[in-house]
């Protein structure tokens, strides 16, 4: 449990972290959440954002997200934006699974039209959407052209007939991350994802079908923007990222870091696990370009997942996708570090954002996202847990404060070994079945690990996302339909 004298709080869902609090500290930390989340944040999550205040060239403030808890280096929900010119890069910041992200899609159906064929329609999409521990895609690569998803990204698929040409325009970055250079990654790390492309994973990512009831919808004039427009409409929501490959990405640079930070840089961290270098330096870019490969892989990830998606859709339903409506959204990461232009008291600057288990959450006015969303900000998608619901949000202009970041979750409460102890996945089984959700998942085990209960209220965190002023909630979504790795 956190010490809340250890902070200052600024208002109802902002705390500070002073930098009194520890010696070294170069900015003061800040925690957006009401007093019950803080309360319920381990004491690891204050430690660790002090570690990140220590980071060279960290701008104005190290962040926590209302859905944050220990991580691996940084917090999960961490944000911490850096100088380029004189700050660091941390893989730390940005995660193992490099870009895990949210893709949402519409459909012109309404829960009614979907009930009689859920059973049906989940089991085929937890035929065709590999899932679990070292899964493999169906796509047929050799090393070579993976090489070429990896600089290429989504682009790569839709050019190939998996997807359409919009789904690009609603993907963060077009679906591409600029810069990747497949030169920069190992040998190991391309052996480990070449044939990982359209597959789910394990662990906390999911698929699921869910429907939008009449009272969850927050903000019809928003959501209408964005095509959710219809009573009890179902959607189609996941959650994946670059696998293996952003794993081994992650692992490559991270050992090179710990070996050189010190010797060739005079470089010294509290905790080895925020191993950095200059970002300026050819070992920051290299591992910034290799990041954006990894980037691009879960792009593709998710794109060829889309694909699928569509496929299953037109088989049970005998009707084209596009009549369907099965339209994208937008597909939105988390994990990643991003050079963005950014107002710093009052100065526009160039900074480095890295965002660990944290979601862009782009305003009203800002580019970077489809134009016809402008003018009411960047959709963000939270995930909540198989039980509970998941939520669509917009960015705000008071997100400033945060460099226009947002929780991307609902945030772990419970470790997957207490959660193992504490559920049963056969029990759980039932459970969402007598709720009317049909689940189909790998294993019981990893079932138990994403018991609802091991995960902080969804409802709980958005409120606190919009009391803090960093996103605002449009509309709230119900699962009918899951499937788990």
């Amino acid at each position: 449990m956190a010490d809340l004298r250890a902070l200052i709080r600024r208002s109802a869902a902002l705390w500070e972290l002073p930098v009194s609090y520890r010696e070294g500290m170069r900015v003061p930390g800040r925690i957006y959440a009401t007093e019950m989340l803080v309360r319920a944040m381990d004491d690891g999550v204050l430690e660790q954002l002090a570690n990140v205040a220590m980071l060279p060239g960290i701008v104005k403030y190290a962040c926590c997200m209302p859905d944050g808890h220990w991580g691996y280096g940084f917090p999960i929900g961490g944000v911490a934006a850096m100088d380029p010119r004189r700050g660091v890069i941390s893989p730390g910041g940005i995660g193992f699974d490099i870009n895990c992200g949210m893709r949402l899609a519409t459909t012109n159906l309404d829960y009614d039209e979907v009930k009689p064929h859920l059973p049906r329609l989940v089991d085929r999409l937890f035929a065709r959407v590999p899932s679990g521990v070292g899964c493999k895609g169906f796509i047929d690569l050799s090393r070579n052209e993976f090489m070429d998803v990896l600089e290429q990204g989504a682009r790569w698929c839709v050019a190939r007939g998996y997807g359409w040409q919009e789904d690009l325009a609603r993907t963060e970055d077009n679906g591409c991350a600029a810069g990747a250079d497949a030169a920069t990654v190992s040998p190991r790390a391309i052996e480990r994802g070449f044939n990982q492309i359209g597959t789910l994973g394990s662990g906390n990512h999911y698929l699921e079908i869910q429907v939008v009831r009449p009272e969850h919808r927050f903000d019809a004039e928003t959501a209408a923007v964005f095509g959710l427009d219809r009573p009890e409409q179902v959607v189609v929501m996941f959650h994946c990222g670059s696998r293996g490959f952003g794993h081994q990405v992650a692992t490559d640079y991270l050992r090179a870091f710990v070996k050189i930070m010190g010797p060739q840089f005079g470089l010294t961290v509290r905790d080895r696990e925020l191993a950095c270098v200059p970002f300026a330096s050819r070992e920051g870019r290299n591992y910034f370009a290799a990041m954006k490969c990894a980037m691009n892989m879960a792009y593709a990830n998710r794109q060829v997942i889309m694909h699928r998606i569509r496929e299953v859709f037109a088989e049970v339903f005998k009707k084209d996708p596009a009549d369907l409506g099965l339209q994208q959204v937008y597909d939105v990461c988390h994990n990643t570090a991003k050079l963005e232009p950014h107002t710093v008291d009052g100065r526009r600057r160039e900074l480095l954002v890295h965002r660990k288990g944290a979601t862009r959450a782009f305003a009203p006015g800002m580019t970077d996202m489809p134009p016809s969303y402008r003018r009411v900000g960047q959709p963000v998608i939270i995930g909540g847990s198989m039980q509970s619901g998941s939520y669509l949000l917009v960015g705000m202009a008071s997100g400033e404060q945060t460099f226009f970041s947002t929780a991307h979750g609902s945030g772990r409460r419970m470790s997957r070994r207490q959660a193992r102890k504490r559920f049963q996945g056969r029990k759980l089984l039932k459970e969402m079945a007598h709720r009317g959700i049909h689940v189909r998942a790998r294993s019981l085990k990893s079932l138990a690990e994403e018991a609802g209960e091991a995960y902080k209220n969804i409802d709980d965190v958005v409120a606190a996302a919009s009391e803090g002023a960093i996103s605002r909630p449009v509309v709230r979504f119900t699962p009918i339909g899951n499937i788990k790795g």
